[in-house]
């Protein structure tokens, strides 16, 4: 089995790019994020064509997280557990999206950002990877021989090597102590970064800002995962960024990140 996690900052602008590349690299499940659309406007007919279940959560044009199988699509679920909520008044956003696929479980996770480390939106995102990280605990606890996997936009670099000058980053966002923490806890449930290994950094980037000129400059972060339990972990077989979709007109500024499984 094939899994790949994107964000495509707008599924609408880049829909071409997105079904051209799922068909051309024989992904069996993709979990998407940033679609920015709501259900009602999300194109499901064209994957439908292609031979693809979909299964969408989108609220506004902000968010929205998909996932796309043409290996089955069961027991969909909308947020988890705990998740807490943004805005006046409080409510969840389209941040995550959970599906069983070919016998894995799959979550599409949208991280939120923090805007800034003094920013109400900061503590909202380390309330989101808690309330996450209690959930991933507990799914883990339903069984050890339960395949699970995390997948998304994280936000967070965890490592100094995960972007490309810290000195760059001081005093920002995703880099910052308490973010990492927050991703190491989930780790810490059992969970298992299956990329990292079979890519080794430092220069292993998924994400690249539009803005000066970061992308063909090399300037880049890792902050999309595909985080496995140990019984996924044990099937994984590759893993690879595919950095050539950063490139072009209408690119994303995210790269699709891919795992291959034994059956």
């Amino acid at each position: 089995m094939r899994l790949a996690t994107w964000n495509v900052n707008s599924i609408r602008a880049r829909l071409d790019r997105v079904t051209s590349w799922l068909v051309r690299n024989d992904i069996d499940v993709l979990a998407l994020q940033e679609t920015k659309c709501r259900d009602a406007q999300f194109p499901t007919e064209v994957f439908t064509a292609l031979g693809y279940e979909v299964l969408h959560h989108g609220l506004s044009q902000w968010n929205g997280v998909a996932i796309v199988s043409r290996v089955g699509l069961l027991a969909g679920e909308t947020g988890f557990p705990g998740m807490p909520g943004w805005g006046d008044p409080r409510a969840p956003e389209a941040r995550a999206l959970g599906a069983t696929c070919g016998g894995v479980r799959v979550w599409s996770l949208y991280v939120p950002n923090g805007r800034d480390l003094t920013d109400p939106h900061m503590e909202y995102k380390l309330q989101w990877l808690g309330a996450l990280r209690d959930a991933a605990r507990s799914w883990l606890a339903e069984g050890p021989d339960t395949p699970i996997a995390l997948l998304g936009d994280w936000n967070v670099a965890p490592q100094d090597e995960d972007v490309w000058d810290m000195a760059e980053f001081e005093g920002t966002t995703h880099v910052s102590s308490q973010e990492r923490q927050a991703f190491q806890a989930v780790l810490d449930t059992g969970f298992h970064d299956v990329v990292r290994p079979r890519l080794p950094g430092p220069g292993v980037y998924t994400y690249w800002d539009y803005q000066k000129l970061r992308f063909p400059r090399g300037q880049g972060m890792r902050i999309d995962f595909v985080l496995a339990g140990p019984a996924l972990t044990a099937r994984v077989r590759s893993a690879s960024v595919d950095r050539q979709e950063r490139k072009g007109k209408g690119a994303s500024d995210h790269a699709p990140v891919v795992v291959d499984l034994d059956d």
